[in-house]
């Protein structure tokens, strides 16, 4: 079993961290953007998309897609559950960690592809669409304030997948845009504190 990562990537840091919390040894080959290893035919062939991380089999089998990954572990794993543990809670992690996925993890990408220097010349960009997108950042940040008014952690009461995309979210919000959780925000000031001093944030 071997685990292809990217440096300094999203989806492949949520991966990693997430088997740090299940005390996983997993191989890990690691790519970077300026090398571009994962754009060579020896990776295509893996996978054709060129995307990180990717985990492939004993068998050969290959997974792609962080929250594929992630939920495969979870079956091999159980311990500790990261996706909730009954019927309800399952949902309820579904239902959180989709919205960190599309209200927050995705608006910061869009931000990072259409207004970073990193991507000028790499892909097309729409500096306005990354105006909105920082906006909605923003925006989101405040909402999710509110919702940790009553809880430690997203959506249940223990750490949990949703946790761990959010955290990559706003990690690369205040590494790669200048984004940090505004002190003002002191219940997601005080999650963030949390997940950030959990020894797998390191991962």
């Amino acid at each position: 079993m071997k685990l292809y990562s990217l440096k300094d990537g999203v989806n492949p840091r949520r991966v990693r961290i997430f088997l740090a919390e299940k005390r996983a040894q997993v191989p890990i080959e690691e790519f970077d953007m300026d090398s571009r290893g994962h754009r060579e035919d020896a990776f295509l062939a893996k996978n054709p998309l060129g995307t990180l991380p990717v985990l492939e089999l004993d068998d050969g089998t290959i997974l792609s897609e962080s929250v594929a990954i992630c939920r495969y572990f979870e079956e091999m794993m159980p311990e500790p559950p990261l996706f909730g543990r009954s019927a309800l809670e399952r949902a309820q992690v579904e239902m959180w960690n989709r919205r960190m996925e599309l209200e927050l993890l995705l608006p910061v990408i869009d931000v990072f592809v259409h207004s970073h220097p990193f991507w000028v010349g790499r892909r097309p960009q729409i500096p306005t669409f990354g105006d909105l997108r920082r906006q909605q950042v923003v925006e989101r940040m405040r909402w999710l304030d509110g919702e940790l008014r009553d809880r430690e952690f997203i959506g249940i009461d223990r750490y949990n997948v949703a946790d761990i995309t959010a955290q990559v979210a706003l990690l690369t919000a205040r590494g790669a845009l200048k984004l940090p959780v505004p002190e003002d925000h002191r219940h997601l000031a005080r999650w963030w504190a949390a997940v950030s001093a959990r020894p797998s944030a390191r991962a």
